[in-house]
């Protein structure tokens, strides 16, 4: 299973941490896809930990981090 934990605003009206089927999606673009994220949207993505681009390769046991920008004052 590929398990994907959101942060902040991603959680609205989803689950905190989803586990996906591998076999499904290949990249954050499908993931981000099947949970009707937009690309521009996302701030930091991690696989495993590691910073990585929207187009990396993930696979069975891989770990993803969903982040948007986040806002301050």
């Amino acid at each position: 299973m590929i398990e994907v934990r959101l942060f902040a605003t991603f959680r609205e009206g989803r689950e905190k941490i989803l586990f996906l089927d591998p076999k499904s999606y290949k990249s954050a673009h499908e993931v981000l896809d099947y949970l009707r994220i937009p690309y521009e949207d996302v701030a930091i993505y991690l696989i495993n930990g590691r910073h990585s681009k929207l187009d990396d390769k993930i696979k069975d046991e891989d770990i993803l981090a969903i982040f948007p920008p986040v806002g301050g004052g």
